[in-house]
């Protein structure tokens, strides 16, 4: 299934992004950038972090904030984690994390 739509970020009060544990590394750089600029104009971020086990969403995190520590203003960032879980049926698991301004 393919869905297209447009959306600008003017119009969404706090932008929410997906991060699949299979991705590479690469991706938590281009999110990590994506979040440094969107907190330029947003309060916060939040995203949904997700992968087979139950550990694969804790490492990206993990991974996702080291990069972010090596940015310059990293140390004015504040994370909340939100609720994670498992999907039913499934060994998938996610967590949910809120970045911004501390």
């Amino acid at each position: 299934m393919r869905v297209e739509y447009k959306i600008e970020m003017d119009q969404v009060e706090t932008p929410r992004f997906a991060v699949e544990a299979v991705e590479g590394i690469g991706k938590l750089f281009t999110l990590a950038t994506l979040v440094i600029n969107m907190l330029e104009t947003k309060s916060s971020v939040e995203i949904v972090f997700h992968g087979l086990s139950r550990e694969d969403p804790e490492r990206r995190i993990a991974s996702f904030k080291s990069i972010l520590a090596t940015a310059s203003g990293s140390e004015s960032l504040a994370y909340a984690d939100g609720v994670s879980g498992e999907v039913p049926g499934s060994s998938s698991a996610f967590q949910w994390l809120s970045v911004s301004r501390g």
